[in-house]
């Protein structure tokens, strides 16, 4: 093959090739397959719950209420045995942060919730609580609340059985009054959070005798000549202090 061949066959070899890249290049050549939306999760399915607390004392403002969804094992309280610190915390003092951080903490616990603010008497306040349906078999609820113009006294739910409610079912409990045992019941101002004394609540020290919760024996006041006392008769209560609703809404 002389170069003249050669140079022609080189252009048609270029020619040719460019010919294919163009080919490949063109529009009518390319096939676009959409790419399907991508399908959402279905929501998760719940087991919910509406707790309310309604205050029936005359004059005991009710600390936020902590409310605990879990499973069998867990108390945040037993009679005759001492109060965790968490408990100590709110009876004392009205706060439940730390109460409820020892319940998240628990392995059988679901879930916590709390309410927004004290519940005056006659007042009421709703906790909404959830948890996944699957974990609805062996569901208890546990409710609890400080009584604020008191040393350490405290009431509420201790793990309640609720799986085997329906939707729409309502269960309904009278709560009485417990002494969680970790604060002497001086009934002075200093010791007293509620608006009756404005003292400082919660104190570390645990200067009742006892140190252990037991029911409370309700308050003396200084016009039953409890002379130190800066409670009056209208502080005083019987059982029950309040009425816990529990409605299963999901």
């Amino acid at each position: 093959m002389n170069s003249m061949n050669k140079t022609v066959l080189r252009l048609l070899l270029l020619l040719s090739g460019s010919f294919l890249l163009a080919a490949c290049d063109s529009d009518d050549d390319v096939t676009i397959t959409p790419v399907p939306p991508l399908t959402p999760a279905p929501p998760p399915v719940l087991a919910s719950f509406d707790v309310t607390v309604t205050n029936l004392t005359n004059a005991q403002p009710l600390s936020p209420i902590a409310v605990i969804a879990q499973l069998e094992g867990y108390s945040y309280f037993t009679v005759g045995s001492p109060a965790s610190a968490g408990l100590e915390q709110m009876a004392e003092g009205g706060d439940n942060s730390a109460l409820l951080a020892e319940a998240d903490a628990e392995a059988v616990v679901l879930a916590t919730g709390s309410g927004a603010a004290p519940i005056g008497p006659a007042g009421s306040e709703t906790v909404t609580i959830s948890v996944l349906l699957n974990q609805l078999p062996g569901l208890r609820i546990s409710v609890a609340t400080m009584l604020v113009n008191t040393n350490d006294a405290f009431s509420g739910l201790n793990a309640m059985a609720v799986d085997n409610m329906a939707v729409g079912d309502q269960a309904n409990v009278f709560s009485v009054a417990y002494d969680a045992g970790t604060e002497a019941d001086s009934e002075e101002a200093a010791t007293i959070p509620g608006p009756a004394g404005g003292g400082e609540g919660f104190n570390a020290a645990r200067d009742d005798q006892a140190d252990q919760v037991s029911m409370h024996s309700g308050v003396v006041s200084r016009d039953d000549g409890f002379a130190t006392s800066d409670l009056t008769e209208q502080h005083r209560f019987d059982n029950p202090v309040a009425l816990i609703q529990i409605v299963r809404t999901q």
